[in-house]
C-alpha cells in the first residue's frame, strides 16, 4: 500500500496530500527511514510549522545519521555472533580476578585493533574470560570495527582450512 493510502495519517495532514506524501513515498522508496519516521513525527507535531525551514531539514538528517548509525551497529553485532551480551562497561572490578582498570580502559580504545595486536584472556574456568571478550567485541563493534567471536577449536579449523 503506497504511504499516500496510509490511513494512519491524520485527518490534518490528508487535507494537503500533494505536498507531503509525495515526499513520504519518495523517502521510502529511496530507503530514508529515519528521515521518513521523522517527517511522520515532525507532521503529527503542530508546533514544528513555526521553525525555520533549515532546522527542520536538519533534524531530519540527523536522524537518519542515526538511524544508518544504529542499523550498521545492529548488523556489525549479529554478525560477529557475540555468544553474550557484555560491555565494558559493566565490568565489575571488585571481583576478585585481577583486572587492571587501566589496561581495560586502554583497551576499550581499541588502538590494539587498530596496530593489528591480539589480545589474549587467561585464567581460571569460571573466572569470565568468554564474558570478557565478547566486551571487548562489542566495543569493537560500537568503534565500527567488524568482529567475529569464535571459540578456539573453531579458529584453528579454521585456519587450517584457508591454508589450502
Amino acid at each position: 500500500m503506497p504511504i499516500s493510502e496510509d490511513p494512519s495519517i491524520t485527518r490534518h495532514h490528508k487535507e494537503n496530500p500533494m505536498l507531503t506524501h509525495p515526499t513520504l513515498d519518495t523517502l521510502h522508496a529511496l530507503k530514508l527511514l529515519g528521515m521518513y519516521h521523522a517527517l511522520l513525527e515532525q507532521m503529527q507535531m503542530p508546533e514544528m510549522t513555526e521553525v525555520p525551514c533549515e532546522e527542520r531539514l536538519g533534524l531530519l538528517v540527523d536522524r537518519e545519521s542515526t538511524a544508518r548509525a544504529d542499523r550498521r551497529l545492529k548488523t556489525r553485532l549479529h554478525q560477529a555472533k557475540l555468544r553474550q551480551t557484555a560491555c565494558i562497561e559493566d565490568i565489575d572490578y571488585r571481583h576478585p580476578r585481577g583486572l587492571d582498570k587501566a589496561l581495560m580502559r586502554s583497551l576499550a580504545g581499541c588502538q590494539w585493533v587498530r596496530d593489528r595486536h591480539n589480545v589474549l584472556i587467561t585464567g581460571p574456568t569460571g573466572i569470565g574470560k568468554t564474558w570478557l571478550a565478547c566486551a571487548l567485541g562489542q566495543q569493537a563493534c560500537r568503534e565500527g570495527w567488524t568482529v567475529l567471536s569464535l571459540r578456539l577449536p573453531r579458529l584453528l579449523q579454521e585456519g587450517s582450512i584457508r591454508q589450502f
